[in-house]
């Protein structure tokens, strides 16, 4: 089984001394848990400053998610992006507003996946109903969001959820048996939140093993090509 991180962060974090301050520090910390590779977003760009994309060492077990910004002070999705993070709390912009709805259909006919804090569930209901091509994946979502992710996942399809924050007893296996194994996906939040949880989590899942696979890392391979 191949286990895909789709929600990490590297470099610095405001809040503490964290391994995944460089590669080579994260790179181990996925080894510990038996982690084959993550998609990153580096902490210059989701802290400081999206419009300057901090360095990252090329390695194949890390995979770039760049942080796109609507508006004409923000950030494009580069050519070849295939999965980008917006951060409106982060970077201050509407995410229903003129810009970012833009933004959300030029991602949606690129096939880009966005992936998205679940801040404002009025938000994402009015995004994902404005713009219902755009592939979202909700993450951070807090273990007590099951009524507010229903609510959003019966009626856009196009939404999955990520498993960083969705810990509440038998919640995984929950969502996959009303939507499917598809719209999940194995995530951490690490450092800011714990990964060794969720990575447990995942080898005790109430769940066959080929639903198992999928959300270890299958979907997120299939989504980014």
């Amino acid at each position: 089984m191949r286990v895909v991180d789709v929600n990490r962060i590297i470099g610095p974090v405001p809040t503490d001394d964290v391994p995944s301050k460089d590669a080579p520090g994260l790179l181990a910390e996925l080894d510990r848990i038996a982690i084959d590779a993550a998609c990153v977003v580096h902490s210059h760009d989701l802290y400081y400053d999206p419009t300057a994309m901090a360095e990252l060492p090329v390695d194949p077990r890390l995979i770039r998610v760049p942080i796109v910004v609507p508006g004409p002070l923000g950030r494009e999705a580069p050519a070849d992006a295939r999965l980008v993070r917006l951060c409106p709390s982060e970077h201050r912009f509407l995410l229903t507003g003129s810009h970012g709805l833009a933004t959300a259909r030029e991602l949606a006919e690129r096939d880009v996946t966005v992936l998205l804090a679940l801040e404002s569930p009025g938000s994402v209901h009015q995004l994902a109903s404005s713009v219902p091509g755009l592939r979202i994946v909700l993450i951070n979502t807090g273990y007590r969001a099951l009524r507010e992710l229903a609510d959003l996942m019966d009626v856009h399809p196009q939404l999955r959820v990520d498993t960083a924050t969705l810990c509440g007893h038998l919640s995984v296996e929950w969502v996959v048996r009303r939507y499917g194994a598809h719209r999940v996906l194995f995530g951490t939040g690490a450092p800011i939140t714990d990964d060794a949880g969720p990575r447990y989590q995942l080898d005790h899942l109430e769940l066959p093993a080929d639903q198992v696979e999928l959300i270890a890392g299958g979907n997120i391979l299939e989504l980014i090509g």
